[in-house]
């Protein structure tokens, strides 16, 4: 295996791990952004106030995009074991 395969894998590993948190990180931050507003607006600063609307939007982001990540991550692990024998 030379190095511009092996720098190719680990490029096409992060695009693809970012691929897959991408959306759960962008949904999850929004939700924080406005809890934060909310409790700056109305002074409360209770700590379980910003986790669990967190914590349920995790769960939703993951049961709506859940068969979409799980694709990517098959498609993603199939292409790189059936080219297993290309990087020798």
């Amino acid at each position: 295996m030379t190095g511009d395969v092996a720098l190719q894998l680990v490029s096409h590993m992060l695009w693809t791990g970012l691929m897959l948190i991408a959306p759960l990180l962008l949904i999850v931050m929004i939700v924080g952004i406005v809890v934060s507003v909310f409790q700056v607006v109305t002074q409360i600063q209770e700590m379980s106030l910003s986790f669990i609307p967190k914590i349920i939007t995790v769960v939703l982001v993951l049961q709506i995009f859940g068969p979409w990540m799980l694709k990517l991550l098959v498609n993603y692990s199939s292409s790189v074991i059936t080219d297993i024998p290309g990087y020798f």
